[in-house]
């Protein structure tokens, strides 16, 4: 059994410990992004109190989860190296995406990101932006997979030691 919902207060521990296992992850393949205290639970608990996070459901337990904005990104409203395709300015974003990692193998990216995508739609919004670090070759393949089109590079907060590939995708025009 797979399915995504929306999170609630309750899972916080739970969203925590699957971001935890990614940071690890990360480190492992000596990434930096999210090698300091980002995301800290209480990021992860305001998302949940805004009812921004998602979470994704395989055989009854939490495996996943994403935050999607639907107000735009002050990080997007620069970008080097590239730019924005048109739009109308009205997108969703999706950061804090993760999955736990000893379940690699089983597609839950792409079921993570289908399901994200599907209710993107549903809630009227045809855009969606996303980023990544460039070493983050496990979220730049299912980017590709779902196709998400390079545009260009943000930086978070701009801070010039946190650059990120940044990606978008049209649903229809």
């Amino acid at each position: 059994m797979i399915y995504l919902r929306k999170a609630n207060l309750d899972d916080v521990d739970q969203i925590n410990r699957v971001i935890q296992d990614a940071k690890g992850l990360l480190a492992m393949d000596q990434i930096p992004q999210w090698q300091g205290s980002y995301p800290q639970k209480r990021d992860l608990l305001l998302d949940a109190r805004c009812g921004m996070t998602y979470v994704l459901i395989y055989n009854w337990k939490i495996v996943g989860t994403a935050t999607m904005l639907t107000k735009a990104d002050p990080n997007y409203q620069k970008i080097y190296q590239g730019e924005w395709q048109p739009s109308d300015g009205e997108y969703v974003t999706l950061h804090r995406i993760a999955i736990q990692s000893d379940l690699s193998g089983n597609h839950l990216g792409e079921f993570l990101f289908s399901n994200l995508i599907s209710e993107s739609y549903r809630l009227g919004y045809k855009e969606i932006r996303v980023d990544t670090h460039r070493q983050n070759l496990r979220m730049r393949h299912i980017l590709g997979q779902n196709n998400f089109e390079y545009t260009g590079v943000v930086y978070m907060d701009d801070n010039p030691n946190e650059p990120r590939n940044a990606y978008q995708l049209f649903l229809e025009k």
